[in-house]
C-alpha cells in the first residue's frame, strides 16, 4: 500500500476530521490488529448479536440485518481458513472486521455500527475472551484435581516424611499430601468460578461512553451473548478491566500453587530423595551428561509464574493512573492476558500430564520417613498422654532423648529401654509402639488429619464431587 493509498484509508476510517494520515510509527503504535485478531470470534458473536437487537427494535431493517449476519459469517469462515487479510491500516479487530463485511455485502455494512462505539464493543469482546478463558481453566483444574485424587487413592496409607523447613517434621502419608493440593486447586477453581459469575455483565450498548440515543435492547444482547444482564453504568462498562485483573490475580495464585508443587517434583525426582520417577514424556536428557535426566517440564512451569504474575502486575500498572472513562493505554491491556493465559492453560496441561505418569517409590518414602526423628512428636506426646507430664517437660524429655539418640549414631526406635528410662524412668517399653511411623500416622485421627481412614474419606468425598 503506498502512502497516498494509507492516508486515503486512514481519512475513510475518522471521515472529515483528520486531513493527513497517520505517520507510519504512529500508525505502528496504535495498530493492535497484530495481537487482537485472536478477538475475531467474540467480535463477529456481539456484532451478530447487536446487528440482531437492531433489527428487533426497528433501528435496522430486516434485509440489511440478514445481510450482516450472514456477511459476518463469511467473515468468520474466512479467517478461520486463514483466507482473510488483516490490515494494520484498519488498526484493530473490529475495524477489519466491519470493513471486509462492507466489501461483501455493501452498503448494509456501514449500518453495523449503529448505537455503539468502539469502546463498548472491545469491552464486550474482551470479556467474552476472558470469560471463555475462566471456563478453560476451571475444566484444566478439574482434570488436574482428577489426576491428584488418583495418586491419593493408590497411595492413601504409603508412609512418608512431612516437612516444615524442608526438615523432616513427622510422618504423614503420600494420600494425605496428594490431598493437599487438591485442596489448593480447589481454591483456584473456585476463584475462576466468582471470578466468572461477576464478569458476566454485557457492556455492550454503553456506546462510547454515556450510552445511546436510539431505543436499543440491551436484555437482548445480553441473553443473546449468554450474560446474565447489561451493565448499569455506562462510564464503567466502558472503563473497566477489572474482570481482566480478577482472571490474572486467579491465575499468579493457581501459577504459584503449579511452581510450588513443580518445586516438590525436581526435589522428590533427584538421586539424593528418589521419591518419585518422573516419565519419559516430562523430562529430557543432557548433551554431555548421559546419566542425567533432568524435570525440564516441572522447572519449566516454575518460570511460568514470573510471565503470569509479570502480566498482573503490568495490567494493575497500566489501570492504575487512569481517569474515566476509556483511554488508549487500555489497548495494552490484551497481550498480558493472552500470554498468560496461554501459560497457564499449558501449565495445568502439563502438570496434568506430570502428576498422572508419576510413579511413587513406596520404599524411599518409608525409609525417609522413619529417618530423622520424625516420630519425637508421637513421643512427647505419648509422654503427657501416660505419664501426665506438662507438654514442656514432655518436650525437654524428648529433646534429651533425640540428642542421645544422636550422638549413638540411630534413631529413636534405635534406643533401648534403659537409655529411655535413663532420661525418664517412667518410660515403658510401650513407647516403641508409637515409635513405628505407621503407627504414628494411623493415630492422627483428627478431622482433616493424615490417618489413612480421614485421608480415604477426603478421596471419596472429592471423587463424588469431581464425577
Amino acid at each position: 500500500m503506498t502512502a497516498s493509498d494509507q492516508t486515503q484509508a486512514a481519512n475513510q476510517m475518522w471521515g472529515g476530521r483528520f486531513a493527513e494520515g497517520p505517520d507510519a510509527i504512529m500508525t505502528a503504535i496504535n495498530a493492535s490488529i497484530g495481537f487482537d485478531k485472536r478477538l475475531y470470534a467474540q467480535d463477529i458473536a456481539g456484532s451478530r448479536a447487536h446487528a440482531a437487537m437492531l433489527a428487533a427494535t426497528g433501528i435496522l431493517n430486516p434485509t440489511d440485518a440478514d445481510a450482516i449476519g450472514e456477511g459476518l459469517l463469511t467473515v468468520l469462515s474466512e479467517i478461520e481458513a486463514g483466507r482473510f487479510d488483516f490490515r494494520a491500516d484498519r488498526e484493530d479487530i473490529h475495524m477489519n472486521v466491519e470493513a471486509r463485511l462492507t466489501e461483501i455485502v455493501g452498503e448494509a455494512g456501514k449500518r453495523l455500527h449503529t448505537a455503539r462505539s468502539r469502546n463498548d464493543q472491545v469491552a464486550v469482546d474482551f470479556r467474552l475472551w476472558v470469560r471463555d478463558q475462566c471456563d478453560a481453566a476451571i475444566a484444566g483444574l478439574t482434570a488436574l484435581m482428577r489426576a491428584f485424587v488418583a495418586q491419593a487413592a493408590a497411595g492413601a496409607d504409603w508412609v512418608m516424611p512431612g516437612f516444615t523447613h524442608l526438615q523432616t517434621a513427622q510422618p504423614v502419608t503420600w494420600g494425605h499430601h496428594m490431598m493437599a493440593y487438591v485442596e489448593m486447586f480447589a481454591r483456584d477453581r473456585a476463584r475462576f468460578v466468582d471470578a466468572r459469575a461477576r464478569m458476566n455483565e454485557c457492556p455492550l450498548g454503553a456506546a462510547a461512553l454515556a450510552g445511546t440515543s436510539f431505543a436499543i435492547d440491551r436484555e437482548m444482547t445480553a441473553a443473546a451473548l449468554g450474560f446474565d444482564r447489561p451493565t448499569a453504568n455506562s462510564l464503567d462498562s466502558v472503563s473497566d478491566r477489572d474482570f481482566a485483573l480478577e482472571f490474572l490475580s486467579a491465575a499468579s495464585i493457581c501459577a504459584m500453587h503449579l511452581s510450588r508443587f513443580a518445586e516438590e517434583l525436581v526435589i522428590w525426582s533427584s538421586a539424593q530423595f528418589r521419591f518419585v520417577r518422573l516419565s519419559d514424556r516430562w523430562t529430557t536428557g543432557s548433551s554431555i551428561m548421559p546419566q542425567k535426566k533432568n524435570p525440564d517440564a516441572a522447572e519449566l512451569l516454575r518460570a511460568k509464574l514470573g510471565r503470569i504474575l509479570g502480566a498482573t502486575v503490568a495490567l494493575f500498572t497500566v489501570m492504575k493512573g487512569l481517569p474515566l472513562t476509556y483511554s488508549k493505554d487500555m489497548q495494552e491491556d490484551k497481550e498480558q492476558a493472552f500470554d498468560a493465559a496461554d501459560s497457564l492453560m499449558l501449565g495445568l496441561a502439563a502438570m496434568t500430564g506430570m502428576v498422572g505418569d508419576m510413579t511413587a517409590n513406596r520404599e524411599a518414602l518409608r525409609a525417609a520417613a522413619a529417618s530423622g526423628f520424625s516420630t519425637a512428636t508421637d513421643l512427647a506426646d505419648w509422654l503427657v498422654r501416660r505419664l501426665g507430664l506438662p507438654f514442656r517437660e514432655a518436650h525437654h524429655v524428648t529433646g534429651t532423648l533425640v540428642a542421645m539418640a544422636e550422638k549413638k549414631g540411630v534413631d529413636l526406635p534405635g534406643l533401648t529401654l534403659a537409655e529411655m528410662q535413663s532420661v525418664h524412668a517412667g518410660i515403658t517399653d510401650e513407647i516403641f509402639d508409637v515409635l513405628g511411623v505407621e503407627n504414628s500416622v494411623n493415630s492422627r485421627m483428627s478431622y482433616g488429619g493424615t490417618a489413612p481412614v480421614r485421608v480415604r474419606e477426603q478421596i471419596a468425598r472429592w471423587q463424588a464431587a469431581l464425577g
